[in-house]
């Protein structure tokens, strides 16, 4: 059921639900009690790269926590540990037919983020990488979308194809030879064509880390 917004004495009765894009998370919000966040991604709200689309909403269901480092008696460092789990169905094109494959993806994580420059000086810490990934946080704040932008990347399967023996397509005119044979065999390659089906072969995707 749809709502149109109704407000009682400056409250609106029927918000919208937050977006992924609202989600600036900072430590004094936790200062008190961790952050539950229960968001749905909807498709084209996060740009992953050129071969990958999303197709569907991307439920993200997590907490974020306050960590604080005491590095001395008069010196720490308010982390935000951030933990989630996330599923969705993309659209991948393939490596060489530069069709679109359906795939699903799923993940979850458990992520320190430090304030930055926090550890532009050298010095004992309370956390160490060997327990968990650490990132880093802008003076605003950590965007829920930068982190879970870059696991999504993260989870790609290296190399993706429609089928094991997927044809490709022709060198020369450019026909997909799952749907169809040419009669190329004999003719000169026209380099466009070369240029075109080896595309998605040397397509790499550049996670692009924004914190």
């Amino acid at each position: 059921m749809k709502h149109n917004h109704i407000y009682l004495a400056g409250i609106d009765l029927y918000p919208q639900p937050a977006t992924l894009k609202d989600v600036l998370i900072t430590p004094l919000q936790l200062v008190d009690e961790p952050l539950q966040f229960d968001e749905s991604i909807a498709p084209g709200t996060l740009d992953y790269a050129p071969d990958i689309h999303q197709v569907g909403p991307l439920p993200v269901k997590g907490e974020a926590d306050l960590l604080v480092e005491h590095r001395s008696s008069n010196s720490h460092v308010h982390d935000i540990r951030l933990r989630a789990q996330y599923t969705g169905n993309f659209e991948i094109l393939c490596a060489r037919c530069v069709e679109p494959v359906a795939t699903s993806l799923s993940g979850d994580f458990d992520l320190i983020f430090r304030p930055e420059g926090a550890d532009a000086v050298s010095g004992e810490h309370a956390i160490t990488e060997d327990e968990t990934e650490i990132g880093y946080y802008q003076e605003s704040g950590l965007l829920l979308e930068d982190v879970v932008r870059e696991q999504v990347l993260l989870s790609l399967p290296g190399r993706t194809l429609c089928k094991a023996d997927c044809q490709g397509l022709c060198p020369r005119c450019g026909q997909n030879l799952n749907l169809a044979q040419c009669s190329c065999d004999k003719a000169p390659a026209d380099p466009r064509w070369n240029a075109l089906a080896g595309l998605a072969d040397k397509i790499e995707v550049k996670v692009q880390v924004k914190h």
